[in-house]
């Protein structure tokens, strides 16, 4: 018994002692000059809004990407943040990232994330067949009628009285 609530207890016990792996992502490092957050996709003009947040006292370059196809470029004013746009077309999906750019140093990744734009293409079809709630109930009764066929004729069979093991 104690080994059982002991069981059940462990997942509990595992998430107050290491919080640490309840995160899914670590937050973002304090050495980095800006921040990435990106919105929902925008289903009528598949686009997604990418806002850039600089964290520091002073300009910060930047360089967003799109599939490694540069999108935007440009600065980032002091303790500021700047919104882009980034076009993802219907059915796929595209990787964003943002890099610090410098002029000493090669480019540096801040933040990616891969944006899916799985929006409904164009107007939908009419419903034309049955309900779909109609045909799951249809098929709920007749599996019970078949359930019932099939215990009904086991129990005509079972009981016989003539069996071969009763002697």
């Amino acid at each position: 018994m104690r080994a059982r609530l002991a069981l059940a207890a462990l997942p509990a016990f595992v998430v107050f002692l290491l919080p640490a792996t309840a995160c899914a992502w670590p937050g973002p490092d304090p050495g980095d000059p800006f921040t990435m957050s990106v919105d929902r996709i925008g289903c009528r003009a598949n686009t997604v809004r990418v806002t850039l947040r600089n964290q520091t006292r002073q300009l910060t370059r930047f360089d967003l990407r799109a599939d490694s196809a540069t999108v935007a470029s440009g600065s980032i004013p002091a303790r500021k943040a700047i919104t882009r746009t980034v076009k993802v077309r219907q059915g796929s999906s595209a990787e964003i990232e943002a890099y610090s750019v410098s002029g000493s140093a090669a480019d540096t990744l801040i933040d990616s994330t891969r944006v899916r734009n799985d929006c409904p293409w164009g107007h939908r079809l009419p419903m034309t067949g049955p309900p779909l709630d109609l045909v799951a109930k249809l098929a709920t009764a007749g599996g019970l009628i078949l359930t019932g066929g099939v215990v009904w004729w086991y129990g005509s069979l079972w009981p016989r009285s003539g069996s071969p093991f009763e002697r």
